[in-house]
């Protein structure tokens, strides 16, 4: 796919096919289609990240809350959608022995109960070490700076899945 044929569709074949960029919320998607035409794949990502930066606070939250715990009881079961299963397995949070998934299990625990979503991190260019790193930095912040943290990262893990989509 490219901007071509995104700014050519209609706007149900738009979603479709960039329905999945931000985890299980098309509807960022289908409210940047109204901003067509975008003259590159950085403007649709301008378009995507507005649409989130004006969202309620509700919708934001609701946004945030979309994402799995890393490797977390859904990864464990097979249940994430292909991009998280594919995110998480690159930076091998699915070949987790049990020590280090009761790990992860005890921070998205605490994370969960000081922020009441889960910790969102775009993995790509992490491991392991650095991500339970950042979430013992993270744990430290407060409410409107972690819910910014979390946005943010959304935004990092959205231009990596727009990228792998444009470019694949």
């Amino acid at each position: 796919m490219n901007i071509g044929a995104l700014n050519a569709s209609d706007r149900a074949s738009f979603v479709n096919v960039l329905g999945a960029i931000f985890e299980d919320s098309p509807w960022v998607v289908d409210r940047a289609w109204s901003r067509r035409p975008f003259a590159a794949a950085d403007d649709l990502m301008a378009a995507m990240l507005a649409v989130v930066e004006t969202a309620s606070n509700d919708e934001k939250l609701a946004l945030i809350r979309t994402h799995p715990d890393l490797a977390g009881k859904a990864a464990r079961a097979g249940a994430l959608t292909e991009h998280s299963a594919s995110e998480q397995a690159g930076v091998g949070l699915d070949r987790l022995s049990d020590e280090e998934y009761a790990r992860f299990h005890r921070l998205n625990d605490a994370y969960k109960a000081r922020f009441g979503f889960p910790f969102v991190i775009a993995v790509r260019g992490h491991n392991r070490e650095t991500i339970l790193a950042e979430f013992a930095t993270r744990l430290q912040n407060d409410q409107g700076s972690e819910m910014a943290e979390a946005l943010h990262n959304i935004g990092l893990i959205a231009q990596f899945r727009l990228d792998g989509m444009l470019a694949g």
